[in-house]
C-alpha cells in the first residue's frame, strides 16, 4: 500500500499537536509577542529549489539524498500553491471530486513537487531539539533531512511538527519534501473551492531547550453569577528536570497578580481566582496577558507569554450563552484566499478581513471549511469576533454516490476523523474568540462523528459543538441548518419547546449581484429566541487575478483554465470582491444586521424609538448625528450623545430639531447617523455604526401639473407618409415608425434626445441568482425574444399639444399569454414629452411563468448626456429585496460609476424608489420625471452586450445610453444556493402603469422643475 494511501497512518514521526505559544530568553520580548523575536525561531520561508513530476514514481532515485543535485531545478516561493507558480493545472469544483470515487485510492496521475532547502545550523547544543513546523502542507506529504526520512503528515490545513535533532548536524543541511497533491487524506477535503497544492503556508524552525515546555492550556470557568471565574492554567515539559515556574498576570500594562506554580513530573494545573474581571466577549474583547517563567538545570531561564480572555460558552434553558448572556450571530463564513498567491494570506490580508467584518457590524465567523490560519484567531481574540473553529474535513462528492456517508459511517476510517478534529482543538483551545468546534461540513452523518464530537469533549468540555448534518443533534450541540428556506425556518423558530438552539450556518448566498432578501430572514430569526442568527455564504469571491496587455485587471473562475468538470463562477460567490472591495451585498448586510435599530413613533413630535440590538454594549455616548434636509438643502445639523441604553433595552428619545422651521420646507428628511464616539482598533472616531431617515409626511410634495403658458406663433405640424409619422414645432421634433409603432428620434432645440424608444422589455441579463429558471425563461418562455407587435396609431392635434396613441401587443414565440399595450403620447409646442403606458395582462392558456424577470421600458438616450442626478435611494445600487442600505436623497454620478463592476458580468446597477432623474451636459439637463416612486438603470452599454461578456473590463459599450424604467424588477434572492426571490418582490404577469415626462431644462432648476408636471 503507498503510504499517500494508507487510511491507517494519519503521520509518521509527527510530534503531537498542541496549543501555539512563544518561548523568550527576555521578560520584556515576552511581553511584545513579537514573532521574529522568538528564542530559537527562523523562518524557512523564501525561496526553495523546486521539482515538480507528473507522479511521486518519477522521483528520481536519490532525489533525498543531501548531495542530490539542486542548483538547475527551478526556484519556488514558499509558502505557495503552485498551480498560481505555473506548475499542475488550476482546477475549481464545488461538490465533485476530480477523480473516481474509489478510497483510499488516488489517480496514479498525482501531481507531485519535492522541494529542496539548504539550511545552515551552527553550535548545536547537546540539550536542544531543533524542530521543524509546517504550518499548511496540501495534501500529504514525506519529509527527508540529509538524506533520512524523518517523517509523515496529510492533514492540509493543520501544523505538523517533526524532531530533526537525531537528523541534523553542524553546518549545511538539507531538508527535501516531497508533497502530494491526492492521497487518502484528499477523500477528506472535498471543500468548495479551487484545488491548490503544495507548501501554502509558513515553514519554522525551532531551536528548543529539551526540557522546555511542550504544551500550555487556559480555561476560565465562571462562578454561578458570572461576576468572578477560575483561571485554570495546565500543562506539560517535555522531561520532568523543571520543578517550580512563576506566572503573572497582566491586565494591559499593569500587573494584577504573580503567583507559584508546582510542576510535579513534567505537569502541572493550577486554579486561580479572578474576582470581578473584565470579561471578553465581540463586542468588548478585553484581553489578559499571562508570562510563565521557569528555569532551566543549567541557570537558563524561559519566558512564555500567553493571551487570554476571561469569558464562558454555555447552553442555558436551551440558549446559547456567552457569560451568561444569550447572544446573536451575524456572521460570514470564511476562507483562506488571495486573489493571487490562493490559500496563501498574509497578515495584512487576514489583518484587512478582520476590520472590515467589524466595520459592517458582522461579529461571528465560521472557518470554512478548514482551521484557518493561526494568526486569523489571534486577530478575532483581539479585534472581537466569535469563531465557529471547523476541522478539516469535507466529504461532498459522495452525496452523488447514493451513499453519502460511505467515509462517515465506516470505522476504518475513524482514526482520520478523530485526528482533524483533536489537532485543530489542541491547535486553537487558547482562543478565547473560539466559542464552538465544528466537525466539518458536508460529510453525511455517522459514527465517526459520534467519535470526534466524545474525543474533543474529552480535551475540551467548555466549548459546545457543532455539525450541520447531525439531522438530530445526536453529537452536536446546537440544531443547525443551511439554507433553510424562510417559512421552515419559521417552524424551526416555533419549534422550541425542549429543543437545542438554531443556527443558519450556511444562508443567503452572496454569489453575483445579491443576495437579497436579507432582512426577512433577520426578521424571522430576531423573532424567535430558538434562533440565534446564522453565517452568510460567504466572505470572498475566489477569482484569480488576471492582468491584461493593457494592465487591466480582471479575476478568473472555474473552467477559464480548461478545467473540467467544473462549477464555473460559483466560486464568485463573496460579500467582498476579490480585491477586497467591498460589493453592495456587504453594504446591504451591514444595514440589516445593525446593532442600533430606529423606529419612528411620533414623527410629528419627533418622537423616534432607539432599539440597542447589542448583547453587551451600552449605547452611552455614541454620537447621533442629525441631519434635517430637503433634497440638496440642508435645514439643521446637530450632533448629541446618546443617553445610557443597555444592551437589548429600547428607549425613546425626542429629537431636538426646530420643527417649525423644517415644515417651511418640501419633502423634509431628517437623517440620523450613529457613529463611535472615540477611535476603536477597527475604525477612527466617527466611524458609522449605522443610520437610518424618515420624511416627515406632512411635507411631501405631491406632484401637480404646471403648464408654461407659453404663447407662439407656431403651430404643431405633422408630417406623414406611408411608414413615418412625424410632428415638429419650432421647439421639437419628433418621428414615429408607423410600422413598429415606436418612438424613432426625438430632438429639442435641434438636439437628438431620445435615439430610441421608448419599448417594453420583461428581460435582464441574468443573475446568478436566477440560475434555476432562466433555462425557462430563456428556452420555455422565450422571454429575451418578447417583442411588441404593433396594432393602430391615432392623434389629435390640440391648440399647444398633440396626443397620440399606440396600441401594440406583447408576447414571446409560441406563447398564449402576453401584455395589451396603450402608450398615450402627450407632446407639448415647448418639446415636452409626457408618456403614459397601461400594460392589460392577456392569458390564454395555462402554461405562463411564475416570474418574469422584469417590466420595464427601455429607450436609447444621447451619450452626451452622461452627468446623472437622481432623487430617490442612493448612492450605491439597491433592488426592492436590497435596499435599506441606501437612504432616499438626491445623488450624482458619470452614467460609467452608475455600472457595478461584478466579477462575472450580469444586472447591476438599479436605483430604487426615485421620484425623478436627470442626465446633464454643461447647463443643460434632461430631466426625466415620475409619476409615481420608480426604479430605474442607465448604462453606456446594452443589455445583450453585458450577457455577451464573461469576465470585467470585456463589456461592448454602445454610441448611447441605456435607460430602463421598472415598473417592477424582480428582487435578487439568493437562489443560486437558498431562498428564491419572495412573492412580494416577484414581477408577474398583472395589469400595470407607467407615466413620466421628459423634458429639457436648465440644470440649476432641476429640483424645482422636479415638483411639477408641464403637460396637462
Amino acid at each position: 500500500m503507498k503510504r499517500w494511501e494508507n487510511i491507517h497512518l494519519t503521520a509518521l514521526n509527527r510530534l503531537p499537536a498542541h496549543t501555539d505559544f512563544y518561548r523568550y530568553s527576555e521578560f520584556n520580548e515576552a511581553l511584545t509577542f513579537i514573532k521574529e523575536n522568538r528564542k530559537g525561531y527562523a523562518s524557512l520561508d523564501g525561496d526553495w529549489k523546486f521539482l515538480f513530476l507528473a507522479a511521486p514514481e518519477f522521483s528520481p532515485v536519490n532525489f533525498e539524498a543531501a548531495d542530490f543535485e539542486i542548483d538547475r531545478l527551478d526556484d519556488i516561493v514558499v509558502p505557495s500553491c503552485w498551480q498560481l507558480k505555473g506548475y499542475g493545472k488550476m482546477h475549481y469544483t464545488d461538490v465533485l471530486y476530480p477523480f473516481p470515487i474509489n478510497p483510499p485510492f488516488v489517480p496514479q496521475e498525482n501531481p507531485t513537487g519535492i522541494y529542496f532547502k539548504d539550511i545552515e545550523l551552527e553550535d548545536i547544543k547537546e540539550a536542544e531539539k531543533i524542530i521543524i513546523k509546517f504550518n499548511g502542507v496540501d495534501s500529504a506529504f514525506d519529509l527527508y533531512v540529509n538524506g533520512v526520512h524523518a517523517g509523515y503528515s496529510k492533514g492540509s490545513r493543520m501544523p505538523s511538527e517533526f524532531d530533526l535533532t537525531d537528523y541534523v548536524k553542524n553546518g549545511k543541511n538539507r531538508v527535501t519534501v516531497r508533497v502530494y497533491q491526492f492521497s487518502d487524506g484528499t477523500y477528506l477535503e472535498d471543500q468548495d473551492m479551487w484545488w491548490l497544492s503544495g507548501i501554502f503556508r509558513s515553514v519554522e524552525l525551532y531551536r528548543v531547550n529539551q526540557d522546555t515546555l511542550e504544551d500550555v492550556t487556559i480555561e476560565t470557568l465562571p462562578d454561578d453569577d458570572f461576576k468572578d471565574f477560575t483561571l485554570v492554567l495546565s500543562g506539560r515539559f517535555l522531561t520532568s528536570t523543571v520543578t517550580g515556574m512563576t506566572v503573572k498576570l497582566f491586565q494591559k500594562e499593569k500587573e494584577i497578580d504573580c503567583f507559584p506554580v508546582e510542576v510535579v513530573n513534567g505537569e502541572f494545573r493550577v486554579l486561580r481566582k479572578m474576582v470581578n474581571p473584565l470579561l471578553w466577549n465581540a463586542e468588548e474583547p478585553n484581553l489578559y496577558r499571562a508570562t510563565l517563567e521557569y528555569e532551566f538545570v543549567n541557570g537558563e531561564k524561559e519566558y512564555v507569554p500567553l493571551r487570554f480572555g476571561v469569558r464562558s460558552i454555555d447552553i442555558v434553558d436551551n440558549e446559547m450563552r456567552v457569560n451568561g448572556k444569550r447572544i446573536f450571530f451575524n456572521g460570514v463564513n470564511r476562507h483562506d484566499f488571495n486573489p493571487v498567491m490562493g490559500r496563501t494570506v498574509t497578515y495584512e490580508d487576514m489583518l484587512q478581513d478582520v476590520i472590515l467584518m467589524k466595520q459592517h457590524n458582522i461579529n461571528a465567523v465560521r472557518t470554512a471549511h478548514y482551521p484557518n490560519n493561526d494568526v486569523f484567531y489571534d486577530l478575532c481574540d483581539e479585534y472581537g469576533l466569535y469563531v465557529i473553529d471547523e476541522a478539516d474535513l469535507e466529504c461532498h462528492g459522495f452525496e452523488n454516490t447514493g451513499n453519502y456517508n460511505w467515509l462517515s459511517d465506516n470505522e476504518l476510517w475513524e482514526k482520520q476523523y478523530v485526528d482533524r478534529a483533536v489537532r485543530m482543538v489542541k491547535r486553537d483551545r487558547n482562543h478565547p474568540s473560539v466559542i464552538i468546534w465544528s466537525l466539518g461540513n458536508e460529510s453525511g452523518a455517522g459514527r465517526n462523528f459520534t467519535a470526534m464530537y466524545q474525543a474533543i469533549k474529552e480535551i475540551d468540555p467548555t466549548r459546545l459543538v457543532h455539525y450541520e448534518g447531525d439531522r438530530v443533534a445526536a453529537y452536536s450541540d446546537m440544531y443547525t441548518t443551511m439554507y433553510t428556506r424562510l417559512d421552515a425556518l419559521e417552524e424551526i423558530g416555533k419549534d422550541a419547546e425542549g429543543k437545542k438552539p438554531h443556527i443558519l450556518c450556511e444562508y443567503g448566498h452572496a454569489m453575483g449581484n445579491g443576495p437579497g432578501g436579507l432582512t426577512e430572514y433577520q426578521d424571522v430569526m430576531r423573532k424567535y429566541p430558538r434562533l440565534q442568527g446564522g453565517f452568510v455564504w460567504e466572505w470572498y469571491d475566489h477569482g484569480i487575478e488576471t492582468i491584461d496587455k493593457d494592465g487591466n485587471t480582471y479575476y478568473l473562475y472555474g473552467g477559464n483554465f480548461g478545467d473540467f468538470p467544473t462549477n464555473g463562477n460559483f466560486c464568485i460567490d463573496g460579500l467582498v470582491f476579490p480585491d477586497r472591495t467591498p460589493s453592495p451585498g456587504l453594504i446591504e448586510y451591514k444595514k440589516v444586521i445593525e446593532p442600533i435599530v430606529t423606529e419612528a413613533v411620533d414623527l410629528p413630535r419627533l418622537k423616534i424609538r432607539v432599539k440597542n440590538r447589542y448583547d453587551f454594549r451600552n449605547l452611552e455616548d455614541i454620537q447621533l448625528h442629525i441631519t434635517v434636509k430637503s433634497f440638496d438643502r440642508v435645514i439643521e445639523e446637530k450632533s448629541i450623545s446618546l443617553p445610557s441604553i443597555h444592551a437589548q433595552e429600547v428607549m425613546e428619545i425626542t429629537l431636538p430639531v426646530n420643527l417649525e422651521e423644517a415644515l417651511t420646507y418640501e419633502d423634509v428628511r431628517i437623517g440620523l447617523s450613529y457613529s463611535e464616539p472615540d477611535s476603536t482598533l477597527y475604525a477612527g472616531e466617527g466611524h458609522l455604526i449605522t443610520s437610518e431617515s424618515f420624511l416627515l409626511e406632512s411635507t411631501k410634495i405631491i406632484k401637480q401639473v404646471v403648464s408654461n403658458h407659453r404663447k407662439s406663433e407656431t403651430t404643431i405640424d405633422i408630417v406623414e407618409d406611408q411608414t413615418q409619422l412625424m410632428v415638429h414645432s419650432d421647439r421639437f421634433k419628433a418621428v414615429f415608425s408607423k410600422v413598429h409603432g415606436v418612438l424613432l428620434s426625438y430632438q429639442i432645440d435641434g438636439e437628438e434626445i431620445i435615439n430610441k424608444g421608448p419599448e417594453l422589455t420583461l428581460w435582464r441579463a441574468i443573475i446568478d441568482n436566477d440560475m434555476y429558471k432562466k433555462d425557462d425563461w430563456i428556452n420555455k418562455y422565450f422571454l429575451k425574444n418578447a417583442k411588441e407587435q404593433f396594432v393602430s396609431l391615432a392623434y389629435v392635434v390640440n391648440e399647444d399639444y398633440i396626443d397620440i396613441e399606440i396600441k401594440k401587443y406583447l408576447s414571446s414565440v409560441n406563447q398564449a399569454w402576453g401584455f395589451e399595450l396603450h402608450y398615450h403620447y402627450r407632446i407639448t409646442q415647448d418639446g415636452v414629452l409626457n408618456l403614459h403606458l397601461k400594460g392589460y395582462k392577456v392569458i390564454r392558456g395555462k402554461e405562463i411563468p411564475e416570474m418574469l424577470p422584469r417590466i420595464g421600458l427601455t429607450m436609447h438616450l444621447n451619450n452626451e448626456y452622461d452627468d446623472v442626478t437622481w432623487y430617490g435611494r442612493g448612492d450605491s445600487e439597491s433592488y426592492q429585496d436590497s435596499k435599506r442600505s441606501q437612504s432616499i436623497g438626491l445623488y450624482r454620478k458619470s452614467v460609467e460609476e452608475m455600472h457595478t463592476d461584478y466579477v462575472y458580468p450580469q444586472e447591476n446597477g438599479s436605483r430604487c424608489d426615485t421620484s425623478f432623474l436627470a442626465l446633464t451636459k454643461g447647463n443643460q439637463s434632461i430631466l426625466v420625471n415620475f409619476k409615481e416612486l420608480r426604479d430605474f438603470t442607465i448604462h453606456d452599454y446594452e443589455t445583450s452586450a453585458l450577457e455577451e461578456a464573461t469576465h470585467r473590463g470585456t463589456i461592448k459599450k454602445s454610441p448611447y445610453n441605456v435607460l430602463t424604467i421598472d415598473y417592477k424588477q424582480s428582487g435578487l434572492g439568493s437562489n443560486s444556493c437558498g431562498e428564491e426571490q419572495l412573492p412580494s418582490y416577484r414581477a408577474a404577469i398583472e395589469d400595470f402603469e407607467i407615466g413620466m415626462e421628459i423634458r429639457k431644462i436648465h440644470s440649476d432648476g432641476l429640483v424645482a422643475e422636479s415638483k411639477f408636471f408641464r403637460a396637462r
